[in-house]
């Protein structure tokens, strides 16, 4: 590492036992969080690393931004109170239409998965959460209509402040899909847009194209140990070669 500092922008959704790469069992969430804090890397906010963008603010050499998509009600019930107990600051991008709902925006998961409702969200935000946007539908934003994509980006957005009274500065787009279009229309509203491209955050990543860990890969804790020590680095390498690979193959 050549001193620059680097941000590893976690990405979690459930924290359960539900089937699939978008859950993690509460024991190994646990267990990847007590490692972070063995490590002495520091947890910030995606606000601290706009200010250090924008206003030069310094950095750890290295250190971590958490972040949920979509909003689960095991975030209030099993993710927060692990954070709590760490006091580690945590983003949680939330799909406004299905809040107080269950998930359906692909019927993927079954059973589906409850939403947190506002009033939690309330709750979670006098807490010290932090909550940005994931579009109103969760939809494939790179499908939509000029019109219909500025609903999704703007009405999410006021809903959430009108909700909470405060700003909302930070988006992620359903399914990580995104493109120029999209990151255009993202970046006139939000000071930051979320990927799901697999990778740390350095010098050469845009705040409206950042990548983020994806933590379904680190459930192995070893692993997950050893990246946080900086020795991990041939398994990312691999991870990304995978995908790399994997988003290439024709569709079957």
């Amino acid at each position: 590492m050549d001193g620059t500092p680097i941000v590893d922008i976690l990405m979690f959704h459930s924290i359960s036992d539900a089937a699939g790469p978008t859950a993690i069992p509460v024991e190994i969430f646990k267990a990847q969080m007590r490692a972070i804090a063995e490590s002495g890397l520091p947890v910030i906010t995606m606000d601290a690393l706009v200010d250090a963008r924008r206003m030069g603010k310094p950095l750890p050499p290295r250190s971590i931004v958490i972040t949920f998509d979509d909003g689960f009600q095991d975030f209030a019930d099993t993710a927060f109170p692990v954070l709590q107990s760490h006091d580690f600051p945590v983003l949680v991008f939330l799909t406004t239409e299905y809040i107080g709902r269950q998930e359906g925006w692909d019927g993927a998961n079954k059973p589906e998965r409850d939403i947190m409702d506002w009033e939690t969200v309330r709750d979670l935000a006098s807490q010290g959460v932090a909550f940005g946007s994931h579009s109103v539908t969760h939809s494939d934003l790179t499908m939509l209509s000029d019109d219909t994509l500025g609903i999704e980006i703007n009405v999410s957005k006021a809903e959430i402040e009108d909700q909470l009274q405060q700003p909302v500065y930070h988006f992620a787009p359903p399914y990580g899909l995104t493109n120029d279009h999209v990151t255009a229309a993202a970046s006139g509203v939000y000071r930051t847009l979320a990927t799901t491209r697999l990778g740390q955050v350095g010098p050469a990543d845009h705040l409206h194209g950042l990548p983020r860990l994806e933590m379904f890969y680190f459930t192995n804790l070893t692993r997950w140990r050893e990246h946080l020590a900086g020795t991990g680095t041939a398994y990312l390498r691999r991870r990304k070669m995978l995908r790399w690979v994997r988003e290439r193959l024709p569709a079957i």
